[in-house]
């Protein structure tokens, strides 16, 4: 028994030592380099110090139903100005980073430019931002494209990051949980009241909404902004039949302190 188990530790190190090898020589034709400004880095799918060290990540304070940060701690279950002002569908959002500087110019690498190596990065990062998101839910499900944006852009990088997401929060991934069916105008440029108005009535359940029904769904989305198209699609799971819509994004848009979007 003994020498069996000397064979197979034997074994097992050669194996180890050859992934080892392996993973050098892959280095050396295929250098890991940085997400964000292409410098070399010690692994593939990471960030150099500088770029990591510019990242705006989002921490608490912030308001317990929007995910705003706050200035100050104003103490449990106290809401934010926007949270009074315009109670959102949703239970609860979450996001990982500001929405500017390089945290910008990664999300707009991910989604335009074939930035798909970043995603298990940034799966990784929602899913510790978004503990009290996906903590007792059942399903995630990605906000959708209109299919001729899914077909100019190729993939849905909403998609993608709930993808990643589910099997680190041990959820069910349900990619068709919405569909949209108006094909809105580009958000970019447009106000908070011209957002809502813009995505209003673009967002249905489609056939698998039978599997949502009573059950607690995380919508992923890549970027917040004023919230319209989380709140839109959070109107349409709870119309569907969920019991509880909770978002958690990438990257969201915090207003200069005071605002109100």
């Amino acid at each position: 028994m003994t020498d069996m188990l000397s064979n197979r530790e034997k074994r097992a190190e050669i194996w180890r030592e050859l992934r080892v090898r392996a993973s050098r020589f892959g280095n050396l034709i295929l250098p890991p380099l940085c997400l964000a400004c292409r410098r070399q880095v010690e692994a593939h799918g990471a960030l150099c110090v500088v770029c990591w060290s510019e990242i705006q990540f989002i921490a608490p304070p912030y308001c317990p139903v929007t995910g705003l940060p706050m200035p100050y701690d104003p103490g449990p279950g106290i809401l934010s100005a926007a949270a009074l002002a315009d109670p959102p569908p949703y239970s609860l959002a979450r996001a990982v980073m500001r929405y500017g500087g390089r945290g910008a110019e990664l999300v707009h690498r991910f989604k335009y430019a074939d930035g798909l190596e970043a995603t298990p990065m940034f799966a990784r990062w929602m899913y510790r931002a978004g503990q009290d998101a996906v903590r007792g839910a059942d399903i995630v499900t990605p906000v959708p494209l209109h299919r001729t944006r899914l077909f100019s852009r190729r993939y849905n990088q909403s998609a993608e990051l709930a993808r990643a997401l589910a099997p680190l929060a041990g959820l069910v991934f349900l990619p068709d949980a919405l569909e949209k069916v108006k094909a809105t105008r580009p958000q970019v440029g447009l106000a908070g009241e011209a957002r809502r108005r813009n995505v209003a009535g673009a967002f249905r359940a489609r056939g698998a909404a039978a599997a949502i029904r009573n059950k607690v769904v995380v919508l992923v989305d890549d970027v917040v902004t004023t919230g319209a198209t989380a709140n839109a699609c959070s109107k349409a799971l709870l119309k569907a039949g969920a019991s509880e819509v909770r978002v958690l994004a990438l990257a969201r848009v915090v207003p200069e302190e005071g605002a109100i979007i």
